[in-house]
């Protein structure tokens, strides 16, 4: 899983520096991977100032620019970005040429007050990339939030809480949702957001999304993404106006097929859990949505689902595919029962925020599983087992940051209640 260290810091308040950071990765059996800097590919890359922007003589879809670069001499730079103009601030390369994003129409436009000779890179705010491993066994760490958790409890920082954005709902649901199948999907959350605007994200978005390896889309799918890297919660926005009657999660018919985000159609059995409507499937449960009711740029209402799938079935559900995905990923391993509200909350907030719309009261379909695992916890077997004398009022704190309630005779013979 990748991340910068600018989006660990959202969550993690911390003076850690990158190596100690890195060092408390690897203790906590997080596996540093990888690190990546940014800088150094735009090193040498300098705000520049074009003075004057003459047609060249001999080619018409050429200009002969005067630079100011901030050093003694202006440059004669020869330029074919049909924005390159006299007056203009900014760095004579597309953002593809950058691997800075797609665009190629033209060079990187800067804003008035970009310090001429000033490096792009510092510009930019370019953050180291952080690639870490992720064990089947730490679904908790499939999301920035969770490793920053980790090392809050680590002793490197503190964890900042959520920072959820302020909406308000504004009458009933249109749409019924519902389980059909409380086994495969024993809880489905849902809301309708009307009058919303999608289109390109902000650049904040795009980064993070992009340190992560992720390639923006849109701003609804990319709000999407985000709730799912950032706290390992996926998520899924259908175009309202592509739905027809009642959503329901319920098992595939036999032979029953969809076309699904990534332009293949997968024929299903009775096995698989789909969320579909009166007329057809829209969604492979936990793993992809279908290609017939995703969101495009002129969408203008949508339906959020948040949804617990169990996940053994989602597993075996993308083992007969052949499909993986990073919904799979994170519902396979397991992805965090009490979390379907505060998810379904985030991204509306954030929708509404950044696209406008009116979001619907919340429908609850279900319920996950909400039976907490309490466990007998001698704190003298972790120097016996693990081998690291840890002292008592050290492994309780570190329970607690970590979500556990601590109860019972403690330090002997007390009582760990685990987070859902």
């Amino acid at each position: 899983m990748k991340f910068s260290l600018t989006w660990l810091k959202d969550h993690l308040q911390t003076e850690a520096s990158l190596q100690e950071i890195l060092d408390a990765l690897n203790a906590i059996g997080l596996e540093v991977e990888g690190v990546e800097d940014p800088a150094q590919l735009l090193k040498g890359f300098q705000v520049a100032h074009v003075l004057s922007a003459e047609k060249h003589p001999d080619a018409d879809k050429l200009q002969v620019l005067k630079v100011d670069t901030g050093e003694a001499a202006p440059l004669q730079v020869v330029c074919g970005a049909p924005n390159a103009r006299a007056g203009m601030k900014g760095v004579l390369c597309s953002a593809r040429e950058l691997e800075l994003g797609d665009d190629h129409d033209g060079i990187i436009e800067l804003p008035e007050d970009a310090s001429v000779g000033h490096s792009f890179a510092d510009y930019q705010g370019s953050s180291p990339i952080i690639d870490v491993a992720i064990t089947p066994n730490r679904p908790d760490c499939m999301g920035v939030y969770g490793i920053a958790r980790d090392l809050a409890a680590a002793g490197l920082g503190t964890l900042k809480p959520i920072a959820f954005p302020k909406f308000e709902a504004s009458g009933a649901c249109p749409v019924e949702i519902r389980t059909d199948d409380p086994q495969g999907c024993p809880a489905f959350y849902g809301r309708v957001i009307t009058g919303v605007t999608n289109g390109p994200s902000p650049d904040w978005l795009q980064q993070r999304l992009k340190s992560a390896g992720q390639r923006p889309i849109s701003l609804l799918v990319d709000l999407n993404n985000n709730l799912m890297l950032a706290f390992g919660r996926p998520a899924h926005v259908y175009d309202l106006a592509k739905l027809s009657g009642a959503i329901v999660a319920r098992r595939a018919t036999p032979g029953e097929q969809v076309l699904a985000l990534n332009e293949k159609t997968y024929t299903l059995d009775e096995s698989m859990v789909v969320i579909a409507d009166d007329t057809q499937v829209h969604d492979i449960a936990g793993i992809m949505g279908g290609e017939d009711s995703g969101v495009q740029d002129d969408t203008t209402d949508v339906l959020l689902e948040i949804a617990y799938f169990e996940p053994a079935r989602i597993g075996v559900t993308g083992r007969k595919l052949g499909l993986a995905s990073d919904a799979r990923t994170r519902f396979e391993r397991g992805v965090d029962p009490a979390f379907l509200q505060d998810g379904l909350d985030l991204l509306t907030g954030l929708i509404v925020e950044l696209a406008g719309g009116t979001p619907s009261d919340d429908v609850h379909a279900g319920s996950p599983p909400s039976e907490p695992k309490v466990v007998p916890f001698d704190t003298a077997l972790t120097a016996c087992l693990g081998g690291v004398d840890v002292p008592g009022d050290e492994q309780r704190r570190i329970l607690e940051s970590l979500d556990f309630t601590v109860s019972g005779d403690w330090p002997k013979n007390g009582k760990v209640t685990c987070p859902l």
